[in-house]
């Protein structure tokens, strides 16, 4: 394990110019005591200085490998109208993948769907390292504070963890309009795929299209080791594209969540 104070600190020093300066991740304020706390792992494609584009052709940087298209402003409009606080990574899954554990084996993608990243092959420990003191290890302190901050509250919060998902993977099309991820806390993520079922032609997917409880993930790591309920919201990307797309999806969520919160509450309190 690393000594977190101790090698932030050289690797701050020892970094190249501007990058101590490049913010690992972004708190959107909000109140603690509303019983709802947002992540985003993968809000954005950006690249601390010194990094290029890792070899990549910059249009790498507009797909899905770089980043989940269109969920930063949704959380952000989520946050504006339900006045709750959130989380954003502010650099590129391709640099470090913050939701992932630091034992997986993507944690740092050399090939991510067809893509060769030449900037993570034959990766050094000592980069290794300087990602994970740098970027991974900020973001997962600011979440783990914001929670601790919720918590003082009064009212533990459910913590939801906002992603999306491309619309085909490897030729076939998702039939999903969006799905909701979770492992053996139903508590959240139940109620939240029934109110979204109730919606004529949408199609939502139960642990699709990828299966929750993923070990070492954002949500285990903070969200189940606390106790609290939790859900992850998978949105297609191709819905979350444009502005309208995004207005849709915030007036969908922000008239469910605080529902669902107050009768899960109310449940289980």
């Amino acid at each position: 394990m690393l000594d977190e104070v101790g090698d932030l600190r050289t690797l701050v020093t020892e970094s190249p110019a501007g990058e101590a300066m490049f913010a690992s991740h972004h708190v959107i304020p909000g109140d603690g005591a509303r019983g709802l706390v947002i992540l985003c792992d993968h809000a954005r494609n950006a690249l601390p200085p010194g990094y290029g584009s890792l070899g990549l052709p910059a249009g790498d940087f507009e797909r899905h490998i770089a980043y989940d298209i269109g969920v930063e402003p949704v959380v952000r409009g989520l946050c504006d109208r339900l006045g709750v606080p959130a989380v954003l990574a502010g650099f590129s899954r391709l640099l470090i993948d913050p939701n992932r554990g630091l034992d997986d084996p993507t944690l740092i993608m050399q090939v991510s769907d067809g893509a060769i990243v030449p900037g993570n092959r034959g990766l050094e420990e000592a980069e290794r390292r300087r990602r994970i003191a740098l970027y991974y290890r900020p973001y997962h302190a600011a979440v783990s504070r914001l929670l601790d901050e919720a918590e003082a509250s009064g009212r533990p919060p459910a913590v939801l963890s906002i992603h999306s998902f491309t619309p085909s993977w490897r030729g076939v099309a998702r039939a999903w309009h969006g799905g909701v991820l979770w492992n053996r806390d139903g508590r959240f993520a139940l109620p939240l795929i029934e109110r979204l079922r109730r919606e004529p032609n949408l199609v939502i997917g139960d642990n699709e299209p990828y299966s929750g409880g993923l070990a070492g993930d954002t949500l285990d790591t903070h969200a189940t080791a606390r106790g609290l309920a939790d859900a992850l919201i998978e949105i297609r990307q191709d819905l979350v594209s444009s502005p309208a797309g995004v207005a849709e999806w915030v007036d969908r969520l922000a008239a469910l969540l605080p529902d669902i919160i107050d009768r899960q509450e109310t449940c289980h309190g």
